[in-house]
Order: C-alpha cells, then sequence, then structure tokens
C-alpha cells in the first residue's frame, strides 16, 4: 500500500485533499478579502470594520469546511451564497468587486461532484452507534 493513501484505502485519501484544497481556498478567499479591502478602505472606519469581520468569519468558516461533516458543505454553500449577494451588493451599489469573484469561485467548486461527495462521505461520530444504548441499560420497570 502506498504511503500517501493511509490505512482507510484511496477514497479516503481523495477526501482528505478535497477537504484540504476547500479550506485552503476559503483562507485563501479570506487573505484577498482582507488585502483588496483594506486596501481600498481609505481609512474609513465603517469599512475596516465590516472588513474585518468579514475575514473574521471567513476564518470561522474555514475550521468549519475542515471538518469534512456534509452540514459543513451546507454551512459553507449557504455563506457563500451569502457573501457573493452580498459582493454583487457591493457592485451594484459602490461599484466595488473585492472578494466577490473569489467567493463565486469557492460557490462553484463547493457545488462541484467530487466536492460534494467528499462531504457527503465523510464519517459521522455516532455511525456506530444504533438504537439508543442509554436507554437498553436501566434495569428498571415492568417485568
Amino acid at each position: 500500500m502506498r504511503q500517501d493513501r493511509g490505512p482507510e484505502g484511496p477514497a479516503a485519501a481523495k477526501q482528505r485533499v478535497v477537504l484540504a484544497l476547500m479550506t485552503r481556498l476559503v483562507l485563501a478567499q479570506a487573505t484577498l478579502a482582507a488585502a483588496t479591502g483594506l486596501f481600498y478602505s481609505r481609512r474609513h472606519v465603517p469599512s475596516v470594520v465590516i472588513t474585518m469581520l468579514l475575514v473574521a468569519g471567513l476564518f470561522a468558516l474555514a475550521l468549519v469546511v475542515r471538518s469534512g461533516h456534509h452540514a459543513a458543505w451546507i454551512i459553507a454553500l449557504s455563506c457563500e451564497s451569502a457573501f457573493v449577494l452580498f459582493g454583487l451588493s457591493r457592485f451594484f451599489a459602490a461599484r466595488y468587486v473585492g472578494g466577490t469573484l473569489f467567493a463565486i469561485i469557492v460557490t462553484g467548486a463547493l457545488l462541484h461532484p467530487s466536492v460534494a461527495r467528499a462531504y457527503l462521505a465523510a464519517p459521522s461520530a455516532d455511525d456506530d452507534i444504533v438504537g439508543e444504548p442509554g436507554l437498553e441499560e436501566r434495569g428498571f420497570g415492568p417485568a
């Protein structure tokens, strides 16, 4: 067995690669949003605050994306859609593109079938549990 595949096999290795790629894309989006937002803010305090909140949200989203669960994919897709809509509204209102193009790229990457499959195949912590073991252990009740 090759070193890069790990004990789980090639499917798990491919899933790890896709999750790492998506995490890097979201981190690159956060970096790009910070760079363009702070460069074009012209020391306007509300713009700086909005940019820093957006960057903090993107770093939090990168942590969520890294988990690899299906819920993380749904959260990432909804957040990226919101970032695209926010960016488009800023573009139409102020002709400011900012990180909108990169948000569109990340949204497209999230919608790619192999990425969706990687998030669907993520192992869940409660896959091993069948039923409710806490209820089966109780010994009192009608006999």
